[in-house]
């Protein structure tokens, strides 16, 4: 089967999966992307296909005085990796400006969307988005990811993938003071100014999506250092961001209402 065949019929079935979701839980999910290397933009042939969606219960399911679980996990074949998020939950993370669900609301790779929730969000995103927060999130990734992927002589080169795309997002941030795009190569045209750092990205971005195997090889210098640097810079400038937002509860309860009352119909009078 090729290529664009096999991608054709995946998506069929990830979308008959999600319409499972919905029977076997009585929930309607609202918008489902894909997240991970494949919206990225440096997926490999063999890479996983990671989908997130933003889900709604019936009414009945929030009346209680017990929590519940929030969240669903699940994993199929083909690699495909399904987790979803309540919607109260997504409310209370995007009042935080948690970065995975402002990436999750510009996916390039559209799933489902039904029902106005995602395009609500959408247009608060800019109100709600607070630089401090995202620079922090996408600076602890890096050194996370710094500290298991590239220390020593040798490294697991394709991992520099993740520690590139959240330093080019923290200096997108700094340098326009909005959310990141989500697609890497916005990220590298518009913040890599460098001929030969550039050079070098492109050559391991094709190697990647060729579907050369990316293990164990020597360090690269330029990336090295370009990353050394950035992550230094970082640490000292994130401190410097207004974080005087006061994100207003009272939208997003109103969201959530009127979502309940689209789904569901709870609310409405004859």
């Amino acid at each position: 089967m090729k290529g664009d065949q096999k991608k054709v019929v995946l998506e069929v079935l990830i979308t008959n999966e999600l319409k499972k979701l919905e029977q076997e839980h009585d929930i309607r999910i609202l918008y489902a992307v894909e997240s991970g290397s494949r919206a990225w933009g440096f997926a490999s042939k063999d890479s996983d296909w990671d989908v997130r969606f933003i889900y709604v219960h019936h009414p009945d399911w929030y009346l209680s005085i017990d929590d519940k679980k929030d969240s669903l996990e699940v994993m199929l074949p083909k690699d495909l990796d399904f987790a979803g998020w309540e919607l109260k939950k997504a409310l209370k993370l995007f009042r935080k400006s948690n970065p995975p669900l402002l990436e999750w609301l510009r996916s390039p790779l559209l799933y489902l969307e039904q029902y106005s929730a995602a395009e609500q969000l959408r247009k608060l995103s800019r109100e709600y988005f607070n630089p401090r927060s995202c620079i922090y999130h996408y600076l602890h990734m890096a050194e996370n990811n710094f500290k298991s992927y590239l220390l020593g002589e040798r490294v697991r080169v394709k991992k520099y993938f993740y520690m590139l795309r959240p330093v080019l997002a923290c200096k997108w941030i700094e340098a326009t003071n909005t959310i990141a795009p989500m697609e890497f190569m916005d990220l590298v045209s518009s913040q890599v100014k460098e001929e030969a750092l550039r050079r070098e990205i492109d050559q391991l971005l094709e190697r990647k999506m060729s579907g050369e195997e990316l293990d164990q090889e020597p360090r690269i210098d330029v990336i090295d250092q370009f990353l050394e640097s950035e992550l230094q810079h970082l640490r000292e400038i994130v401190a410097e961001f207004d974080i005087n937002l006061k994100p207003d509860t009272t939208k997003l309860d109103e969201l959530f209402r009127s979502t309940l009352k689209e789904v569901w119909g709870y609310g409405m009078h004859a």
